[in-house]
């Protein structure tokens, strides 16, 4: 019995020893592997490449919509979209004339290797809000994206769909629904890109 007790002491004096003494192993090995995600994270892959396609300076014909049925309006806007950060993010510089006022924008659309999937921000001179979008390419042709914006008249939050279908090395179109007044969404916005040569 005296044995079984100073055996089950030294088990208790000596498993914290054990235990302390491999922490930094366990340590080392959480930090390679904390190291291992952020540089998966971090790798612009075969999904960034697919945007290849959208980058360059392209001529812009623009039409919107300002309710369901109405005719639209037509201007033209020039588009340079350029890689960033090491080819992480295709960065969108827009300008036009809408609605015979000057219009800018920035963009910027990358996929996120962490949620796997492709995401968006859109800031404009027209607002001080911004957008969001997500969404993905099934087939490496066209993106579908889910979006919110903020509404000026309501001051809520609104949803959007977005779609951006590339044609070929030259040419892309991009169309955007939103909500009209009924509260359903209906194309208010269609762009179509020609690279400019």
């Amino acid at each position: 019995m005296r044995k079984l007790s100073t055996l089950l002491v030294l088990t208790f004096l000596i498993a914290p020893v054990a235990i302390a003494a491999d922490p930094p192993k366990d340590k080392a090995a959480q930090q390679k592997a904390a190291m291992d995600a952020m540089m998966r994270a971090a790798t612009p892959g075969d999904a960034h490449k697919k945007l290849n396609a959208m980058a360059g300076t392209f001529d812009a014909k623009v039409k919107m919509w300002m309710e369901p049925g109405a005719p639209p309006t037509e201007s033209t806007g020039k588009s340079v979209n350029d890689w960033v950060l090491g080819g992480r993010w295709l960065e969108q510089r827009f300008d036009a004339t809408v609605m015979n006022m000057p219009f800018s924008g920035i963009g910027y659309t990358g996929y996120d290797n962490i949620r796997q999937m492709y995401v968006g921000t859109w800031m404009d001179n027209m607002s001080t809000s911004y957008m969001t979008t997500s969404g993905g390419a099934p087939d490496g042709k066209s993106w579908t994206f889910s979006g919110m914006g903020m509404d000026p008249m309501s001051g809520e939050a609104v949803n959007f769909n977005e779609k951006i279908t590339v044609t070929d090395n030259d040419h892309h179109l991009f169309e955007m629904w939103g909500p009209g007044p009924d509260g359903n969404l209906f194309k208010m916005m269609e762009i179509s890109y020609t690279r400019k040569k």
